[in-house]
């Protein structure tokens, strides 16, 4: 009996656990050229950025070197948010990035999905699914959705 609730248990709690070597666990180890969450997922790499004067969302795509290149003809659509408070953005191009047509909605803790279509012919492709936080990191240098700090360690029990 023990192990069938501990077996339950472990079943019901993982999906909550995180590790520290798991990438997709909100730290990537580097942040994109521009102080964004680097997206790994695809190639050309994409960096999402929260422009703090305008609120919009700017997309970058980043090649070797972590270095902006000039976005081609792919197209970038971003969800904010859940449910009928769902908000969709799409963006024009803006020099060497993507700018959204409207600015990130109010509130804190947002989920976001960022999907890629590298041809117009082609599906689209989740690059990424995060909670967009803007309270600044611990370490105060980005907002929570773009943090590189180490994800803290579990202590030891002693």
């Amino acid at each position: 009996m023990k192990a069938k609730l501990l077996a339950l248990s472990l079943l019901i709690l993982y999906p909550f656990g995180v590790q520290a070597d798991d990438p997709k666990a909100g730290y990537h180890g580097m942040a994109g050229p521009n102080g964004g969450r680097l997206l790994v997922e695809v190639e050309p790499h994409l960096e999402f950025l929260v422009n703090t004067v305008t609120k919009k969302v700017e997309i970058c795509f980043i090649g070797d070197a972590n270095i902006v290149q000039t976005p081609g003809g792919q197209e970038v659509v971003v969800t904010i948010g859940t449910g009928a408070n769902a908000s969709g953005l799409t963006f024009t191009r803006d020099g060497d990035k993507l700018v959204s047509d409207k600015a990130v909605p109010e509130g804190n803790d947002l989920p976001v999905i960022v999907q890629v279509r590298a041809k117009p012919a082609e599906p689209l492709i989740t690059a990424d699914k995060f909670i967009l936080s803007l309270t600044l990191c611990p370490a105060g240098k980005h907002p929570q959705y773009a943090c590189t700090c180490a994800p803290a360690q579990p202590k030891e029990k002693k």
